[in-house]
């Protein structure tokens, strides 16, 4: 066997090593997408650090129970629910992100923006889980929000 021989078989073996390493990735990435709110996105403390934040930063536009005042919409109950169907957690946490609280986003951080988040989401009877909501926005994205829990 020459050198080029083993060259080219070597190149070759690490193109199947890099082709099987991407399908891994890419099979661990699909599953990220099947994800759903009703998954277990949050933690019950993060929704509890979230309340305080809520009341403090959000109740005076948003109501006192989230129901939604003369500018703002309300942030349970259905309509909430469908408004953001079939979007990703990503899409409603970038909102905040930029946009809230209305005229200071910058005042909050965004774990706080992902405590409110989890409050929200326990607002509306989404479930729990063993990991806290992420604060960044790519990390949210393959997260879909679905309106109406699967069977």
């Amino acid at each position: 066997m020459t050198l080029k021989h083993v060259a080219v078989a070597v190149v070759g073996v690490c193109g199947i090593v890099v082709v099987g390493g991407l399908a891994r990735v890419e099979a661990r990435v699909g599953a990220q997408m099947t994800r759903s709110i009703w998954d277990g996105v949050y933690t019950a403390e993060q929704a509890e650090r979230g309340g305080p934040l809520y009341a403090s930063w959000c109740a005076l536009c948003h109501g006192g129970e989230l129901e939604g005042g003369e500018t703002a919409p309300a942030l349970v109950g259905g309509e909430f629910m469908w408004a953001w169907n079939g979007l990703s957690v990503g899409d409603l946490f970038e909102r905040l992100r930029v946009s809230m609280p209305e005229g200071n986003p910058g005042d909050m951080s965004r774990s706080q923006k992902a405590d409110v988040l989890a409050f929200l989401l326990a607002r509306n009877d989404v479930p729990g889980g063993a990991d806290e909501l992420r604060d960044r926005t790519p990390l949210l994205k393959p997260i879909s929000f679905d309106a109406v829990r699967p069977k």
